[in-house]
C-alpha cells in the first residue's frame, strides 16, 4: 500500500444486512499501525430472566451518522495517533448471536486503539439516536441506554 495514499478516513455505515468482522476490521488496517482494536455487541438470548428471541433497531438515520462522525472527531482530538475508525450499526432484526454494532480503530499502538475503541462504544450508546427494542417470548420492551443522556433527564 502507498503511504501517501493511507491518509486518516472514517468509515460509517448503519444497514438492515449482517455485519461483517471481517469487512470492518479490513478497513482499518494501514501499514503504519500495529493495532487494530475491535468492539463487537452481540444479541445475547436472555435478558433479566426473560428469554430474548431477537433484537430490532431503528435510528433516525442522518441524525445517527452526524453524532458518530463527531464521535470520530472526538477520538482524533483525543487520541492523534489513530489512523482509521469504523463504525457499523445494524438496524432491523438482529437474531441472537448476530453483530448489532462493529467498531473498528487502528493505531501505531495497542493503547490508543483500545482507549478510543471503548470511547467510540460508549459515546455511541450515549449520544447517538438508535434505539433497540427487545423480543421476549410473550412481550418487548424498548430499551434506554443507562448512558443515554436524555434517559437519565429529570421529567
Amino acid at each position: 500500500m502507498d503511504e501517501s495514499k493511507d491518509v486518516p478516513k472514517d468509515f460509517i455505515k448503519l444497514k438492515s444486512e449482517k455485519l461483517s468482522v471481517d469487512e470492518v476490521s479490513e478497513l482499518v488496517i494501514s501499514p503504519v499501525c500495529g493495532a487494530v482494536s475491535l468492539f463487537i455487541g452481540t444479541t445475547r438470548n436472555n435478558f433479566e430472566g426473560k428469554k430474548v428471541i431477537h433484537l430490532e433497531y431503528e435510528a433516525y438515520t442522518s441524525m445517527a451518522e452526524t453524532e458518530i462522525k463527531k464521535i470520530c472527531r472526538d477520538v482524533r482530538q483525543k487520541w492523534p495517533s489513530v489512523k482509521h475508525i469504523a463504525v457499523h450499526h445494524r438496524l432491523g432484526v438482529v437474531p441472537i448471536t448476530e453483530a448489532s454494532v462493529i467498531i473498528a480503530v487502528s493505531s501505531p499502538h495497542r493503547a490508543e486503539s483500545l482507549e478510543a475503541v471503548t470511547y467510540c462504544i460508549n459515546t455511541l450508546k450515549a449520544s447517538v439516536p438508535i434505539w433497540k427494542k427487545e423480543i421476549y417470548e410473550d412481550e418487548y420492551s424498548w430499551k434506554e441506554n443507562k448512558e443515554c443522556f436524555w434517559a437519565n433527564s429529570k421529567k
